[in-house]
């Protein structure tokens, strides 16, 4: 198959798959809707006959990506790809991770979807043992951020990839490149009136009479400004260009949600019957709204899906026109998450975001995007890449600008200065011997000490906005600040309960009635958090610091979906070790599961026979995967393997296998067939059986051992050797992974007497089995081709870039690349003397190109020097060829001017040619060729791509790529 990439990730996946062949990890960091998942799928399809382990947060993320790639490649997904999530890997132990990749073969590749969530504790030590396993195997990540604000600002890119970041970009540059479209930005208010009811109480509270009067003035003037402004049903009906679009609603909370359902409303100028559908969990996979959402493909009527938080990270919906903020406040982090809901690469037309608040003063402004946006424009031009920028700005539109003018002018009338309230606090702390002030506390004078302190704690938790510098914060430090309120110290007492509990027990699945030595009655509260986080309410108290910390903790949120989840990795491994879901009544695992028990009831309430919840067809299919019988087990066990032998007869007209091949219904195929030639031969298969098995494949009995056998005999006898590539395909056999794998069964006694007979006539010895056994011998075949060109050149000077030997390989590529190898210590001796013994020179004369110098270094108004040359060595001045040289093909060196006899530096511009428009000169540094501008910032890179030992790289192609903060990019 084949997985098509915008230029913008096909750019960023060679640079991925150069980096993961260098140094074995790369990172891709793209903002949402810029289609980055294609770029794992990519990934994935360039090598069908390897096994790959996509790792992610959500099934659901995974299983929405698959449906957006099949609209894609017209119903095709890659066949190689083992999924897991960070929770299950979590519940897995070095065993069962070893056992991974098993039954399909070697492990080739690793993907780390939204990598940063690799961060957190119990996450992250499952990904640990994952990556201790299988140390050799690269690694891909991907996510739209690298660091995790909540958590210390750490940087995953740094802990994971090492700082290999292939290619970065954010929100603001994805915009001007044209990768996002432009949106229009609409500026609203939803409870102005809410606003105007607090201002006029403050005002009635005010001692002065002077502050009274002039804030009634400005208070009248709002009365009669928010008296003509439009209400929120006219700005929809204004604004709303697509009046039967997809529309996401973000709401804060459960509350709130059921606050804004009450608001219909405001929609009914645009339609007075819109289909309306709530999501409550945090999983959009719990509920059917979803997809009832993403179904409803009635263009008649307005569609809009309420949600809290289910939609911010990893899930893309197509055909979004737009998204509708109802929010108190929000993260900058949340914030993008959700406006990028609107925005995707690709799609057509003007996306609309509503920023519709709930108070005057919690209105987030755009800016961050646009000072984005303004850093890359001013980057491209200073390059003079104008070409790039497509969008400089997008249309904002502010529906109550002079409403919030007043709102601000008559705020900075009744407030009094930081300075004035600090010295309230003050004097009610030398009064009080402390600082814990009552919410509701008003000072003498009429100073609300009480609010003003909780806001001071709100803002350093970045809950509102508001300026508290290190010196404030250091000053109400002095006089005894205590910065948790009393809830925060509530919940500070039960979280280290959690964190002891976690420690003793190993996860926090604390029985209801559980309370700890200390008093805190743990199981209570646990209980009464997960009730928060499944209804959606309770932000301040569960905010999403909190709820990351718990998920460190292991945390968790569904005791249903944890026991299930449990049991099914009980079940995974009786299979993994009996090869069946065969298991009796009463069985106990090791750590005491009924898995027997459990088994039966799921058999049951699918039967509809016991009262209870049925499997979701999802746990169904992932049941039959393992191999579960919900009938006679035997016998549909048998059927279902039957129809996809029938499946498979049908599209490739034979039974010939792979041992790890499944069917599209989930039957293990591969070891389905084979079984049924075991019984075959040792006459235990039913004649009804066999029947059924003739009729459908004549020489359904020829196993798939002795075939791939006959096919690598007889590439031995055409080629007189066995080092087969990896992704040597014969017939649908991958036989280059195959003998390997034989090789390693024979030496560990696992073939059968028979089969290791029967391979023992090949030899073996001259099978390839580890990767440096190929990498070593692919540097021998081009050594030879080193050693032919030095005998008949005399050496290895002077070797043309184009040249290559019989092996393919850029002769003059791979002597460099050897000698930076001996440099880092990546050669053995004997590579070493072999290399001398035909005359590599480990530090060859490298040429000198006259280049041109910057003024100034970046920012510091530092005079670079140029580099040492001839002329310089006999105490000349480094001169200016004349223009004629370029003309005739020469790098043109340096004019000397008026500015040595004026007690300048060589190498600063004159202002007066500056003026004249004349092209600066560029210093080249060092080896890499890399050239900078005249502020000291790199130009560019130019670099010749090759084939290496290792394997093909990208041939007879120049590519630049432009070296600045936000990413790399490829230009032919």
């Amino acid at each position: 198959m084949e997985v098509a990439l915008y230029d913008h990730n096909q750019s960023a996946y060679d640079a991925a798959v150069e980096m993961m062949r260098e140094n074995g990890k790369a990172a891709i960091i793209h903002p949402t809707g810029t289609g980055k998942s294609f770029i794992g799928f990519r990934l994935c399809a360039d090598h069908p006959g390897e096994i790959i382990l996509w790792l992610s947060p959500s099934e659901y993320i995974f299983k929405t990506q698959l449906e957006n790639l099949k609209a894609s490649t017209g119903g095709e997904i890659p066949q190689n790809i083992i999924f897991c999530t960070y929770a299950k890997l979590m519940l897995m132990d070095d065993e069962e991770i070893a056992r991974i990749c098993r039954e399909g073969g070697a492990l080739s590749y690793l993907i780390l979807d939204e990598f940063h969530r690799c961060g957190a504790k119990c996450w992250g030590q499952g990904v640990a043992r994952l990556l201790a396993a299988f140390p050799d195997v690269p690694i891909l990540g991907l996510s739209a951020t690298n660091i995790r604000y909540l958590d210390n600002q750490r940087d995953m890119a740094d802990e994971l990839f090492d700082g290999n970041v292939a290619s970065q970009m954010n929100l603001g540059e994805a915009i001007v490149r044209g990768i996002l479209n432009a949106p229009k930005y609409v500026l609203s208010v939803y409870s102005w009136q809410q606003d105007l009811v607090k201002y006029e109480k403050r005002v009635s509270q005010c001692r002065s009479k002077l502050v009274r009067d002039e804030c009634d003035r400005y208070l009248e003037a709002l009365r009669r400004a928010l008296e003509m402004a439009d209400g929120l049903d006219v700005i929809f009906d204004r604004h709303m260009e697509d009046r039967t679009g997809k529309y996401l609603v973000f709401c804060s909370s459960k509350e709130h949600m059921d606050e804004m359902l009450g608001h219909l409303d405001w929609f009914a100028k645009v339609d007075p019957h819109p289909h309306v559908y709530s999501l409550y969990s945090n999983d959009p996979g719990a509920g059917r709204a979803f997809d009832d959402f993403r179904n409803d493909n009635d263009d008649t009527h307005l569609r809009l899906l309420y949600c809290i938080d289910a939609l911010n990270e990893g899930i893309h919906i197509g055909g979004i026109s737009g998204v509708i903020l109802l929010r108190p406040t929000v993260s900058p982090i949340v914030y993008k998450q959700q406006i990028g809901r609107a925005l995707s690469a690709g799609s057509g037309g003007t996306p609309v975001i509503y920023d519709i608040v709930s108070n005057i003063n919690a209105i987030w402004s755009i800016d961050s995007v646009e000072e984005e946006m303004q850093l890359v424009i001013s980057y491209y031009r200073s390059l003079g890449e104008d070409r790039l920028v497509v969008n400089e700005h997008f249309q904002i539109i502010d529906e109550l600008c002079d409403c919030r003018e007043l709102f601000a002018k008559l705020n900075d009338t009744l407030t009094a200065s930081w300075d004035l309230m600090f010295g309230q606090a003050k004097r009610f702390c030398r009064e009080n011997g402390n600082l814990q002030v009552p919410c509701r506390y008003v000072t003498e004078d009429g100073y609300a000490l009480g609010n003003w302190i909780s806001n001071q704690r709100r803002i350093r938790k970045g809950q509102i906005q508001g300026a508290l510098t290190e010196e404030r914060i250091r000053r109400l430090d002095s006089i005894g600040m205590v910065w948790e309120s009393t809830s925060d110290m509530r919940w500070e007492r039960n979280y280290a309960a959690a964190k002891r509990y976690r420690e003793k027990y190993g996860d926090l699945n604390a029985p209801a009635k559980y309370m700890d030595e200390e008093g805190v009655a743990l199981g209570s509260w646990l209980g009464t958090v997960r009730a928060w986080r499944n209804a959606g309410g309770h932000q301040t108290c569960l905010s999403a610091d909190r709820i990351q910390k718990l998920d460190d903790l292991g945390m968790i949120w569904d005791v249903l979906d944890y026991y299930w989840e449990r049991n099914y990795a009980a079940a995974s491994r009786f299979y993994l070790e009996h090869r069946n879901l065969d298991v009796p009544p009463g069985y106990v695992t090791e750590d005491g599961i009924h898995l027997g028990t459990w088994i039966y009831r799921l058999r049951a309430l699918r039967a509809g026979t016991a009262t209870g919840t049925p499997p979701t067809e999802e746990q169904v299919r992932r049941l039959d995967a393992i191999g579960m019988a919900w009938g006679n087990q035997a016998d549909d066990k048998w059927e279902r393997g039957f129809q996809a032998a029938a499946d498979y007869v049908k599209e490739h007209g034979n039974l010939q296998v792979p041992a790890a091949y499944i069917s599209g219904n989930g039957c293990r195929l591969g070891y389905w067939i084979n079984h049924q030639r075991t019984l075959y031969k040792k006459g235990r298969l039913p004649k009804e059986r066999i029947r059924r098995l003739d009729m459908l494949c004549r020489d359904w009995q020829a196993g798939n051992w002795e075939a791939r056998l006959a096919l690598v005999k007889a590439w031995y006898e055409e080629k007189g050797d066995l080092d087969i590539p990896q992704d040597t395909v014969v017939d649908g056999f991958w036989i280059g992974k195959w003998i390997v794998t034989q090789k390693k069964y024979l030496e560990s006694g696992k073939l059968s007497g028979e089969q290791a007979e029967l391979l023992k006539e090949l030899p073996v010895g001259q099978i390839p089995v580890s990767q440096e056994d190929r990498f070593q011998k692919a540097w021998l075949q081009i050594y030879q081709d080193a050693a032919a060109y030095a005998e008949q050149n005399g050496s290895l000077k002077n070797i043309p870039h184009d040249y290559r030997g019989s092996s393919g390989c850029l002769l003059y590529v791979w002597v460099s690349r050897q000698r930076k190898a001996k440099k880092s210590g990546r050669l053995s001796d004997r590579q070493c003397r072999m290399l001398e013994e035909i005359g590599i020179e480990w530090e060859p004369q490298a040429k000198k190109t006259p280049g041109r110098e910057a003024d100034r270094a970046l920012g510091q108004g530092k005079t670079l020097d140029r580099e040492p040359d001839s002329a310089q060595d006999q105490g000349k001045t480094p001169g200016r060829e004349p223009d004629r040289a370029q003309g005739q093909g020469k790098t043109p060196g340096r004019e000397p001017d008026r500015a040595q006899s004026q007690g300048k530096t060589p190498g600063s511009k004159p202002d007066i040619e500056q003026g004249k428009g004349k092209t600066l000169g560029r210093e080249k540094d060092g080896d890499q060729g890399q050239s900078k501008n005249q502020d000291g910032t790199p130009d560019r890179i130019r670099i010749r791509n090759h084939t290496s030992a290792h394997g093909p790289g990208i041939r007879g192609e120049h590519i630049t790529f432009l070296c600045h903060p936000y990413r790399m990019v490829r230009r032919q």
